[in-house]
């Protein structure tokens, strides 16, 4: 199968947008994917550390009210980076 056959068979049942999505998908690698997997999987799990950590930890540690913290946390990447590094009073600071 070509891909001009591909395209116009996604094009046919999909319409022009959805063409464009689903080539870009049809063009990640196996190894692209699996990357993108993993990526996802570590910032589920920064974010459940985060999450972790702040209903443990005394609310006198966490600079903030710790509801305002759960939102943040949401925040792929940043909002966990930010609670570790901004969020919790740590000695000597």
């Amino acid at each position: 199968m070509s891909t001009r056959a591909t395209t116009n068979d996604v094009r046919t049942t999909m319409g022009a947008e959805g063409a464009t999505a689903a080539m870009t998908r049809m063009a990640l690698t196996p190894r692209m994917k699996a990357g993108l997997s993993l990526a996802g999987i570590v910032q589920v799990a920064f974010a459940f550390l985060a999450f972790w950590d702040l209903a443990l930890r005394d609310p006198a540690q966490v600079r903030g009210p710790k509801p305002v913290w759960i939102p943040a946390i949401l925040v792929n990447w940043i909002g966990p980076a930010s609670y570790f590094l901004f969020g919790i009073r740590h000695q000597g600071r």
